[in-house]
C-alpha cells in the first residue's frame, strides 16, 4: 500500500501540508506539525517530503466539516450549485434528507438527488425518507411504502432512515409506522417537545437522534436519555444561542451542529457550517468543541468511520483557516478544492431544467369562508421558530364572508394541491406576516409542497397561485393582478440549476416586495413554508384543513 511507504518515510508524499497549527479533536490538543497526502488518505503527521507542499503559514487545520441534517432542496439549489456552494465554505461531507422532493416525486425524485450529487468535491449522503407523506392530514405527490424503503437501502451512499416525524405513531405503537424501523441501521429523529414516557416510547423504538430541541431543558432530557442532539441553526429556525450552553467538557461527543433548512440568502450572507462555528463562538463556545460538533460528532453518529478526524489511514479531508474562521484551503481526498478561498475544481456545466408538472384546479369558490357565529382560529406565527400558536379571534365579516382584517394583521392563508387533481383547498388565516395588501405564495410548503399563499383578497390570492402554476413552482409576491418580484424554481416546484448568489438576490426582491406591503417578517418565505407543516405544533394548514395537534380542527370555535 502506497499509504503505508509514504507514512513510513520511504516515499513521498503526494501532498504536505506544513506550517499547520492541526486542532486534534480527540485530545483537544492544537499541535503545530505538518500533515502528508497520500492519493485520497492522510499517510501520517510530522515531518514529510512531499510531490507539492503547501505551506499553511500558521493556518488552523481542522478535519473538512460534515453537515449531519439538511434538506437541500430548502436551498432552492440542486445538489451540483448546492456543492459548489458549500465546499469553499469548508464542508466536505453532506447527510441530506431528500423528502421534500420525495414528497413531490417519490422515487423518481431521490434518484435525480442520488445522480446529481456525483462526482462533487463534496460526498452528499442521503437519509431514506421515512415520512412520505408525513402525515394522513395532507396530500402529497408520492407515497413510500416500507417496502420502498428496503429499495432504497440498495441506492449508493444512503446511510439511514430519514427523520421520523410521525412521532406520534411510534409512540402509539402504530404497526404501518413501526414497520419501517429497523430496516436501516441508523434511524434519524425528529421529536419536538417531546418528553417523560412519551419520550422514552420514542426513543426505545431505536431512534437516537433529534434537530428540533428549542430549549436547553428538552436538550439536557434527550441526551441522557441516549440521544445525539444536532443543535439547528437555519434560516427560520435558530436554536444555537438557547443550547450552546448545554455543550460542555463531559457531553460534547453528544451533539452536532446542523442547519436543517438553509435559504439561499443565509449561505451567502452567513456562510454554512463555517458560520454555525463562528456564531458559537461568538456565545462562549471554545474552537476544538465548535469543530468537533461539525467533524468527529457527526461522523461517529453516522458512523462514516474514514473521516472526521485527521490521523493516518483517514481520508484527506482537510480545511484550513485563519483565527476569524476565513476559509482559505480545503483539501478534499487528497485534492485542494479550494485556494486561497476560491474554488479550485471544474463543475459540470448544468442547464436550466423543468421536473415534475402541476395538476392543480383553482375555483374561487373554494377560498371563501361564509360567516357563522363563534370565533376563528387564527394561527399566529412566532418569529425565527417553526413552532406556531393559537389565536381565538373576532372575525371580520363581508358580504357575508369572513375576510382578512390586516389592521388586526389577520389575512387570510390558503393551500392548494398540486399533484393528483383533487382540487383541495385548505383556507384558514394567520397573523403575524403584516401585510397590508396584496399576496405571497410558494410552491415550497413542507412537506407535501402544495401551493401556499397568503394574501389580503381574494383576487391576488387566486392570482398569486396562476403565476406559479405557469412558472412551475417557486416564490412570488403580487399586488392588483401584477407580479412584484418571482423566483422560478422548475426542478419539482421547489430547486433551480443557479448560483446561490443569484437566488439570493431573487430572493432579496421577494423580501422587498414583501415589506413594501407592510410585511415585517425578516424571512418570510421561510416562515410561510412551515405553516403547511403538520407535524410541527400547534397550529398548521393542508389542503385537508386546519391541523391542531394531528386532528382536523375547523376554522371556528
Amino acid at each position: 500500500m502506497k499509504v503505508v511507504d509514504v507514512a513510513a518515510g520511504r516515499m513521498p508524499a503526494d501532498l504536505v501540508l506544513k506550517n499547520a497549527r492541526l486542532i486534534n479533536v480527540r485530545t483537544g490538543d492544537v499541535e503545530e506539525t505538518s500533515v502528508a497526502v497520500a492519493g485520497d488518505r492522510i499517510a501520517g503527521i510530522g515531518e514529510y517530503s512531499g510531490i507539492e507542499e503547501l505551506d499553511l503559514g500558521g493556518l488552523f487545520l481542522s478535519p473538512g466539516f460534515i453537515e449531519g441534517h439538511i434538506h437541500i432542496e430548502s436551498s432552492m439549489m440542486t445538489p451540483v450549485f448546492f456543492a459548489k456552494t458549500v465546499v469553499y465554505r469548508g464542508t466536505t461531507t453532506v447527510i441530506a434528507d431528500p423528502h421534500e422532493i420525495a414528497n413531490v416525486l417519490g422515487i423518481q425524485g431521490i434518484e435525480f438527488m442520488v445522480r446529481d450529487s456525483e462526482n462533487l468535491p463534496v460526498d452528499i449522503f442521503y437519509t431514506a425518507p421515512s415520512c412520505v407523506p408525513a402525515t394522513d392530514l395532507e396530500t402529497a405527490g408520492a407515497k413510500i411504502t416500507p417496502e420502498e424503503l428496503k429499495k432504497l437501502k440498495s441506492f449508493s451512499r444512503i446511510v439511514g432512515l430519514g427523520e421520523m416525524m410521525n412521532f406520534p405513531g411510534i409512540v402509539h405503537n402504530i404497526p404501518e409506522v413501526i414497520s419501517k424501523l429497523g430496516i436501516f441501521e441508523i434511524q434519524d429523529g425528529h421529536a419536538p417537545l417531546l418528553k417523560e414516557k412519551d419520550l422514552n416510547a420514542y426513543i426505545s423504538a431505536g431512534i437516537y437522534s433529534d434537530h428540533e430541541c428549542t430549549e436547553a431543558r428538552e436538550a439536557i432530557e434527550k441526551v441522557k436519555k441516549g440521544m445525539h442532539v444536532m443543535i439547528r441553526e437555519g434560516t427560520a429556525a435558530r436554536n444555537l444561542v438557547s443550547l450552546v450552553e448545554v455543550v460542555n467538557s463531559r457531553n460534547w461527543p453528544f451533539f452536532s451542529f446542523v442547519s436543517d433548512d438553509r435559504h439561499p440568502s443565509t449561505f451567502v450572507e452567513e456562510g454554512h457550517l463555517d458560520g454555525i462555528i463562528k456564531k458559537a463562538l461568538d456565545h462562549g463556545m471554545d474552537l476544538v468543541t465548535a469543530i468537533r460538533l461539525v467533524t468527529i460528532n457527526t461522523a461517529g453518529y453516522f458512523r462514516l468511520h474514514d473521516r472526521g478526524e485527521i490521523v493516518p489511514g483517514k481520508l484527506a479531508d482537510m480545511v484550513a483557516f485563519d483565527e476569524n474562521l476565513n476559509i482559505e484551503f480545503v483539501v478534499k481526498k487528497g485534492r485542494i478544492v479550494v485556494k486561497n478561498g476560491a474554488l479550485n475544481f471544474t463543475f459540470p456545466e448544468v442547464s436550466e431544467r423543468r421536473i415534475g408538472n402541476f395538476n392543480i384546479k383553482v375555483d374561487q369558490s373554494k377560498v371563501k369562508i361564509p360567516s357563522r357565529s363563534g370565533r376563528i382560529r387564527v394561527i399566529r406565527i412566532i418569529e425565527g421558530n417553526l413552532l406556531t400558536e393559537q389565536d381565538f379571534c373576532e372575525p371580520r365579516i363581508k358580504g357575508g364572508y369572513v375576510v382578512s382584517d390586516p389592521q388586526r394583521d389577520i389575512i387570510k392563508l390558503t393551500v392548494w394541491e398540486r399533484h393528483r387533481g383533487t382540487g383541495n383547498v385548505g383556507v384558514g388565516f394567520v397573523r403575524g406576516f403584516g401585510i397590508k395588501r396584496g399576496a405571497i405564495g410558494s410552491t415550497v410548503a413542507h412537506d407535501s409542497h402544495n401551493v401556499i399563499v397568503a394574501g389580503v383578497d381574494d383576487e391576488d390570492i387566486l392570482y398569486a397561485v396562476d403565476v406559479l402554476k405557469d412558472m412551475g413552482g417557486g416564490l412570488v409576491v403580487v399586488e392588483k393582478g401584477k407580479v412584484l418580484a418571482s423566483l422560478a424554481l422548475p426542478v419539482a416546484g421547489l430547486m433551480a440549476d443557479r448560483e446561490a448568489e443569484e437566488l439570493a438576490s431573487l430572493e432579496g426582491s421577494l423580501n422587498q416586495a414583501y415589506r413594501e406591503l407592510g410585511g415585517r417578517l425578516k424571512n418570510p418565505f421561510m416562515q410561510l413554508s412551515f405553516l403547511a407543516l403538520p407535524v410541527i405544533p400547534r397550529l398548521k394548514l393542508t389542503d385537508i384543513g386546519l391541523i391542531e395537534d394531528f386532528r382536523v380542527v375547523d376554522v371556528f370555535t
